[in-house]
């Protein structure tokens, strides 16, 4: 007999709002159920050229002969992607520095795919103040020019690593609804790329979504003795549930989606020496190795049932369960893009 939890997870079109790399293998996102997801298809600090690069490596993927990759516009194209037995490909950004000072390649990145775009990501750019920033005065007036570029293009505007004001600005200019598609929440742990319930209330009340992530450093309560498990990134989604409402909340596990887990130890590198203030406690007790950045208990999207079973356990009902695993999305980013 099929276990409740089980037919849920299965039956369910389950959207991840935040892979951070990917080398265009399916393997994990096949065993894990996932239709579609947000992948993030240049490097963190991409300038232009290389962002273009990245997108034609993506397009040339996605056209190969048989490729098991369906390149998301719309959200119909989720829902045809399952249906092909596809995964669905969101072609996403998680930092505007390609575009530099020029409004006019906000569209024709929207032209190439492109259909998420993180405003900045830790640090300042010439749009927004990163989360790491120790000063944060808002948007700049060019970022105020994009953010109505970005909603006159239907792009979803992503704020995970975006400055508390600088967010909050963002959310209140937009005439569309916005993203936390990997964050969690700074009441539960305090630490710098989590977010302030002020913050996820303003993404709610605009009828936006906040992602939460199986990250460890963003879960971890600061205990020594273990790496965070599915119980305390629990005590985040409960604490945004009751916060926002099930109606705003999805899944963004910002995992990576590879073959050989070797191939992301330069970004994991990277994120210590560059980005210290965000992960060094968190390396200095469990290492610093893509292998222990995430919970005991879901460490891959293989794991991503672990979750489902374990909202059954926690009492939540099944249309609770599949808006947090996709509907939600597929609710919000029709708005969006439609706009």
């Amino acid at each position: 007999m099929t276990l409740r939890w089980q037919g849920l997870h299965d039956g369910a079109l389950l959207i991840d709002g935040l892979i951070f790399y990917c080398d265009g293998d399916i393997s994990a996102l096949r065993e894990g159920n996932v239709a579609a997801a947000n992948i993030t298809v240049s490097g963190f600090n991409a300038d232009f050229e290389q962002a273009c690069d990245d997108v034609a490596a993506w397009l040339a993927r996605c056209e190969a002969p048989g490729a098991p990759w369906l390149i998301i516009n719309t959200v119909e194209d989720i829902r045809r992607a399952r249906d092909l037995g596809r995964i669905g490909l969101i072609m996403g950004w998680q930092n505007m520095r390609p575009i530099g000072d020029r409004l006019d390649r906000v569209r024709f990145f929207r032209r190439l795919g492109i259909r998420v775009m993180q405003l900045t990501y830790n640090e300042r750019n010439f749009i927004a103040n990163g989360c790491l920033e120790p000063n944060d005065d808002g948007l700049s007036s060019f970022g105020r020019d994009a953010m109505a570029e970005l909603n006159s293009c239907g792009i979803a505007i992503d704020l995970s690593h975006v400055g508390h004001v600088s967010a909050l600005e963002a959310v209140e200019r937009s005439t569309a609804p916005v993203l936390l598609t990997h964050a969690n929440a700074k009441a539960v742990s305090d630490v710098p790329r989590n977010k302030s319930d002020a913050l996820m209330k303003s993404v709610a009340e605009h009828g936006g979504i906040i992602g939460l992530s199986v990250y460890g450093p963003m879960c971890w309560s600061g205990e020594t003795d273990q790496r965070p498990t599915l119980e305390d990134f629990y005590r985040h989604l409960e604490h945004v549930a009751r916060l926002v409402g099930t109606r705003h909340i999805a899944l963004g596990t910002d995992f990576p989606a590879v073959a050989d887990l070797d191939s992301v130890r330069a970004i994991i590198e990277m994120t210590l020496t560059r980005y210290p203030a965000a992960i060094s406690r968190y390396a200095k007790v469990f290492g610093n190795d893509v292998r222990t950045r995430y919970l005991s208990d879901c460490e891959s999207h293989r794991d991503l049932r672990n979750i489902t079973r374990l909202l059954v356990e926690k009492g939540w009902g099944d249309d609770d369960i599949r808006a947090f695993l996709g509907e939600n999305y597929l609710r919000v980013l029709k708005e969006i893009w439609e706009a």
